[in-house]
């Protein structure tokens, strides 16, 4: 039978999903059970080890599939984009209520009280999910109170249902935040972690990994008939969002950041190091 990714598929040799049954080969086979995030982030590494490199990260609310408890960590596979790995037992809690509105921002604050003033409780990254219970206001500001007791500023929200126009527009909005391998968060994120959380704010669910997005989004072209607006350009292990027809943007480890820069001299940049663009692709 053809292997499928680990990545994308929750299997081991000693512990399988119960959906591979017939499709791979685990001494054990267990159907899961559905869990969700309740850390502002909650690293998701390939291995049980807070020390090991952090393959992705899933956000607050969101939902995960919980295969095995051991030791601390919990074998998950993450529903939004279906990536697996280990997250840490502590930052997954039971299902709740059905999320009503999800963070719009690249980063917000939740606060104990409807109240600027008041002790700020954790950070929450853009594409976190929360559920909204009542509404209040304080020195004309509206806050939103959530079904765990804290407060979010009301406009820095959307209910689940809305979505934005443009993904680039939403990767613009992460200029200058910090670069952290594996992250997909207004707190820190990566080149395809900045493509994958901005096309989820447009409604579009697409796979983490660069190698992942450049075999499943749009469609290949050549730079010679023109890039525009959304085009995405691809080097080996890297991915960077065309704002016009030559200026890009991207999370990258030379600035340690999310930055604009021209075409050109990003091209001529990454091949001092390492290689030329594989393909540009157009989304659909």
């Amino acid at each position: 039978m053809d292997k499928l990714d680990p990545r994308l598929h929750a299997y081991r040799p000693d512990l399988a999903d119960e959906a591979l049954r017939g499709k791979v080969e685990a001494s054990r086979f267990v159907a899961g059970s559905l869990k969700r995030i309740v850390a502002p982030v909650a690293a998701l590494y390939k291995i049980p080890d807070a020390l090991s490199e952090r393959q992705s990260e899933c956000l607050f609310g969101e939902n995960v599939k919980v295969f095995e408890e051991k030791n601390g960590f919990c074998w998950v596979q993450a529903q939004q984009d279906g990536y697996v790995g280990y997250v840490e037992q502590s930052k997954i809690g039971s299902i709740g209520n059905q999320p009503t509105h999800r963070v719009n921002v690249p980063r917000t604050f939740q606060y104990r009280d409807a109240d600027l003033r008041s002790p700020m409780i954790s950070p929450l990254s853009m594409g976190s999910r929360i559920s909204v219970v009542a509404e209040a206001e304080t020195r004309g500001t509206r806050y939103a109170k959530l079904d765990n007791g804290g407060f979010v500023v009301f406009n820095h929200i959307m209910p689940v249902t809305t979505v934005a126009d443009d993904y680039v527009t939403i990767a613009e909005s992460f200029i200058h935040t910090p670069y952290l391998w594996g992250g997909k968060s207004g707190l820190g994120i990566d080149c395809s972690g900045l493509v994958q959380l901005a096309m989820m704010m447009t409604g579009r669910t697409v796979l983490r990994d660069t190698d992942m997005q450049q075999a499943t989004i749009g469609k290949n072209i050549s730079p010679d008939d023109g890039l525009k607006r959304g085009d995405l350009v691809f080097w080996k292990g890297h991915v960077a969002i065309m704002i016009d027809s030559g200026t890009l943007i991207h999370a990258n480890g030379a600035s340690m950041d999310v930055k604009t820069e021209p075409l050109d001299q990003a091209i001529a940049r990454i091949a001092l190091h390492h290689a030329q663009p594989t393909c540009y692709r157009r989304p659909d």
